[in-house]
């Protein structure tokens, strides 16, 4: 089994940027802790973060054949970008979206997702331990052969 992990813009500076809302942990550890997890689990894990929308999209479509699910989070890239809507729901592959926050309970330009109705589930506002239900989840349901 294979999974891809997108991180979208700013998430470069976790650890650093807004600590009180988004924790002390860099995107460099949260990685490496999915990555004993993966290893636990048999799974091979491929990590993938840019600031740049169209980057995210070649990725994404070239994750079509590759890969057997996305664990994404797209940061502010959630509430405006039809176009990595539309490369997620092109690849027909499971989409487990988390949020280190929960974006129900920010600001309203906050509150919609994009990538919440093309992704099989969401985890929201449970810090950087999402990134590891997600990774349970997909490992689960890929095993099971859900999308």
């Amino acid at each position: 089994m294979k999974i891809l992990v997108v991180n979208g813009p700013n998430l470069n500076l976790l650890g650093e940027r807004e600590p009180g809302l988004y924790g002390s942990r860099s995107l460099e550890e949260i990685n490496a802790g999915l990555g004993q997890l993966a290893e636990e689990k048999g799974v091979s894990l491929e990590f993938f973060q840019s600031n740049h929308e169209g980057a995210l999209i070649d990725t994404i479509q070239a994750a079509r054949g590759r890969f057997d699910g996305i664990i994404i989070n797209a940061g502010g890239l959630t509430h405006t970008s039809v176009a990595l809507h539309d490369a997620l729901k092109a690849t027909d592959l499971p989409i487990f979206e988390v949020h280190i926050s929960n974006i129900y309970q920010r600001e309203v330009f906050r509150h919609q997702s994009l990538i919440s109705p093309v992704a099989t589930g969401g985890i929201f506002g449970l810090g950087p331990m999402g990134y590891r239900l997600a990774l349970e989840a997909a490992c689960e349901l890929l095993a099971a052969g859900k999308k």
